[in-house]
């Protein structure tokens, strides 16, 4: 049997779980998994969506805190990156031709994976480009999901060489030159614990750096140009007030206050016309919150059960004890 999950030394896979690849409306194969947990009675299923450049195993951590709290975990790898269906002959660039077929992967799995075989009532949690696919289908998921919860939504660009405005220009230029499918530079600069932007949690860092190590075949290099153009049109539209106020599904967006990612304040101005969310700062967070140190991811995880129905009272009191 072809193995579908990969783990390390000190990242094994959870157990009680069902894995494999399923068909989107295009043909491509993408991989997912479902993690059970083993409580008597289920309190409903998580749908996981990732950040650009990310993949299940990264997330095994997080889905035993999860399924620990009696919730079911359901994720698939996003069309392009993990051990889903690449996009180009050459693999590592990142790559999309439209936003909205991540829309219609989240559908169709919702509807060949999620609905048949997991357990109501279903919660979406998505970090970065992954919320920013549920932020952009959210006024159509009303029926489906009960509440989202967002973690750094993918609504702005910082921490380049260049400005977002001059990205956006040469990416559409790139675009309109036939080049879409080539990124904007060559070779994506790898950081070092010291520099990285992404977590101050070292144990973390050198844990999912091992994983891309060991399965180098699972990671991404740059974004292509055309992946950008479709992402920063799903931005303006996204964020635009009248689709916001389209959104009626109960939502907190978990905005780290070091983000040097997506900026903090991108993520403030949000909250101002996202009628239907509630804004939770963790103060000195860095972009992956659940890959934080645990003193934030904590906090993450606090606001999250806090949010989601039956969840136990001390993640209330935990959270509310914060001060963000």
């Amino acid at each position: 049997m072809e193995q579908v999950l990969f783990s390390t030394p000190d990242n094994p896979i959870p157990e009680n779980r069902t894995e494999g690849f399923f068909e989107t409306h295009d043909g491509l194969q993408l991989r997912y998994a479902v993690f059970r947990s083993s409580a008597p009675v289920a309190k409903g299923t998580v749908v996981l969506l990732h950040g650009r450049n990310e993949y299940i195993e990264k997330y095994f951590e997080t889905i035993r805190d999860l399924t620990d709290k009696g919730l079911w975990v359901a994720t698939f790898d996003l069309r392009g990156q993990g051990g889903s269906h690449r996009m180009l002959k050459k693999p590592h660039l990142g790559h999309v031709r439209r936003f909205v077929d991540y829309e219609h992967d989240l559908d169709t799995f919702l509807e060949k994976i999620v609905l048949p075989d997991t357990r109501l009532p279903f919660y979406l949690l998505a970090h970065s480009t992954g919320a920013l696919i549920a932020l952009s289908a959210a006024p159509y998921l009303s029926t489906r999901i009960e509440r989202m919860v967002l973690t750094a939504p993918f609504i702005g660009l910082a921490g380049q060489s260049a400005s977002e405005g001059t990205i956006r220009r040469l990416a559409t230029i790139a675009c309109s030159l036939g080049l879409g499918s080539f990124p904007l530079s060559r070779k994506m600069k790898q950081s070092s614990f010291r520099d990285n932007p992404l977590t101050s949690d070292e144990v973390r860092f050198e844990r999912n750096a091992a994983i891309s190590e060991t399965y180098p075949d699972l990671t991404l290099g740059m974004p292509t140009a055309r992946w950008l153009v479709e992402s920063f049109r799903t931005i303006d539209r996204a964020t635009s007030p009248n689709h916001l106020f389209s959104i009626t599904i109960p939502t907190v967006v978990i905005a780290p206050t070091r983000d040097a990612i997506v900026p903090y304040i991108a993520q403030e101005r949000l909250s101002r016309y996202f009628r239907a969310a509630q804004f939770v700062p963790i103060n000195g967070a860095r972009h992956e919150v659940l890959q934080e140190r645990d003193i934030y991811r904590k906090a993450a995880l606090a606001a999250f059960h806090a949010f989601i129905p039956g969840s136990d009272a001390e993640a209330v009191e935990e959270v509310e004890g914060f001060g963000t």
